[in-house]
């Protein structure tokens, strides 16, 4: 007994020890990142470049194995030989000339809190930064809406494009509905597949009561507001008539707003007819012209690579190394709270 004394106290010492080195070490990383001024890094690829070398790499291999061999050898007589040109224009100081136009494609995929939209602020900066007039940009979103705020921040910087006249599309793969759609209607032109989810233009809100469980069980619950309405429902007090039909008016208010909101990017729409809250799939939508046209974004995509150079930009937030270690906890709990905070107090799109 006593060796296994010995033993687990020599344990508890070496995991005492490995504890002390992992919080030091995770200190002076934490310092380190505080002292960096970007908070992520953009990163850019040339989408026409990689579908090129796939199509190469995909004819290549149908060749003879002795074809194989003389077409690598070619190709890299032909990369030197352009490498040396562009060396030596640079060395003269010649400008290169202007190649196709770009068209930069975004990725959006959104969360219930539209935290994503802080990627997509510093994305279409730097399209904004570079972009020229004859350019386009691309957006692929993928969002079943969330919070108003949120969603609404998320469309206004889509809408940055939209004042400075570079033609924006937005491609729906999956979905876009609610406050994806708020998202969505400002493109110049949207593109759905045929079985992807759009509309559902309404506002919702809920939230359980648990009031009367508590009065069973004699527990008392205080709220003291200044304000008529700085609530109006209540997760655990005691709810009222004139409450309720406060939270209804919010509603419609929202809703008013957000109707208002789409009819202003796409007048075309009969906007009462569609503001129901109902979604459709891609095909039903653009009978309803909800969308412009029904196809996958990978189409789309091949279609423009034959006028444009196609580019995707990226903003990749930095995460902190304890944030990499406690994420995923952390992230399901915020989610379980941010839920039910939404639910008693924000509408959702």
């Amino acid at each position: 007994m006593e060796l296994l004394a010995e033993y687990g106290l020599f344990l508890a010492k070496i995991a005492t020890v490995v504890v002390a080195i992992a919080l030091v070490v995770t200190l002076i990383v934490n310092v380190a990142q505080r002292k960096k001024q970007h908070k992520g890094e953009l990163r850019v690829t040339n989408l026409s470049e990689e579908y090129k070398e796939m199509q190469e790499e995909v004819a290549v291999a149908f060749l003879e194995p002795h074809e194989q061999k003389a077409w690598h050898k070619e190709h890299k007589k032909k990369r030197k030989q352009e490498a040396k040109e562009a060396k030596a224009r640079a060395k003269r100081g010649e400008r290169v000339a202007p190649g196709k136009s770009k068209v930069y494609v975004l990725d959006f995929k959104g969360s219930m809190d539209a935290h994503e939209v802080g990627s997509l602020r510093e994305e279409v900066t730097a399209v904004l930064a570079v972009a020229k007039p004859q350019d386009e940009v691309l957006v692929r979103l993928e969002s079943p809406g969330g919070v108003v705020h949120g969603y609404g921040l998320a469309a206004s910087q889509l809408q940055r494009l939209r004042e400075r006249n570079i033609p924006l599309t937005v491609a729906v793969d999956k979905v876009a509905a609610s406050g994806g759609y708020m998202m969505a209607c400002v493109a110049n032109k949207i593109v759905a597949a045929p079985f992807a989810i759009l509309g559902s233009i309404g506002v919702v809100a809920q939230i359980p009561n648990f009031n009367r469980l508590l009065k069973r069980n004699d527990i008392d619950i205080e709220l003291h507001t200044a304000g008529q309405f700085k609530r109006t429902l209540t997760l655990l007090g005691e709810n009222t008539d004139e409450g309720r039909e406060k939270f209804r008016e919010d509603l419609n208010e929202t809703h008013q707003l957000f109707k208002a909101f789409v009819h202003e990017m796409r007048p075309s729409l009969d906007i009462d007819a569609v503001a129901t809250g109902e979604h459709w799939y891609g095909i039903q939508a653009k009978e309803k012209g909800l969308v412009d046209d029904v196809s996958t974004s990978d189409d789309l995509i091949l279609s423009l690579m034959k006028q444009h150079e196609v580019v995707a930009i990226r903003f990749a937030q930095r995460k902190k190394l304890m944030d990499r270690f406690t994420g995923s906890a952390a992230k399901s709990a915020e989610g379980v709270l941010l839920r039910l905070w939404q639910r008693g107090q924000k509408p959702l799109l």
